[in-house]
């Protein structure tokens, strides 16, 4: 669906957009329900998408497309019922910490593996810088960023071995919130937005 919406919006075929709108949705082999959608988020599309793919593709027509632009347009704000796009803390937010035992220590203990390299370990803080909250670094500090997100990003190998924190930690403790379901609800940050509008009306 996501690629033919893309192929109508910019033109080319729809296997020009497929790998993108395929990893976008690849989290689903880490949470079937929509609490997957972490990357459906403007810091998943700057932070870790645009990284991987790059700011713009050429496609079959031989046009360039923003892909910033195509992920917001063609994916993101239509798994919302195009009503607004999540933020990473209206997701932290659903993380309940009370159900993740000595999480600080074990993202101290993690993170001192990739301080010294500091493109790495930005990556990594950036879900702090973004939320305020450490509870949104087990996003970042897990077996899955660790071996499929960075190799991609910094040509890194993967991590052969046992790994103190995987994606299941942080979803098992997300409760499950009506916006995640295509934009059944609005989050907080939408929420925000929605009062402020009619303040102005």
């Amino acid at each position: 669906m996501h690629c033919r919406i893309s192929q109508k919006r910019w033109g080319g075929k729809v296997d020009d957009y497929l790998a993108i709108h395929n990893f976008i949705d690849s989290t689903k082999s880490l949470c079937s329900d929509s609490r997957h959608r972490i990357l459906h988020t403007l810091w998943g599309v700057q932070n870790v998408i645009e990284p991987i793919f790059g700011h713009t593709l050429i496609n079959s027509d031989d046009k360039q497309v923003n892909i910033k632009d195509m992920c917001e347009k063609d994916h993101l704000l239509v798994d919302y019922n195009n009503r607004f796009i999540p933020t990473l803390a209206d997701f932290t937010n659903a993380i309940n910490q009370d159900e993740l035992s000595d999480f600080a220590k074990k993202i101290e203990k993690f993170h001192a593996d990739y301080i010294k390299n500091d493109d790495i370990s930005t990556l990594m803080l950036s879900p702090l810088s973004e939320t305020g909250q450490l509870k949104s670094l087990l996003l970042t500090h897990n077996s899955w960023f660790i071996n499929s997100i960075l190799p991609q990003i910094f040509k890194v190998s993967p991590v052969i071995e046992t790994i103190i924190i995987s994606p299941a930690d942080f979803f098992n403790a997300m409760k499950f919130e009506y916006w995640m379901d295509n934009g059944m609800d609005y989050p907080l940050s939408a929420k925000k937005i929605q009062q402020l509008k009619q303040k102005v009306i």
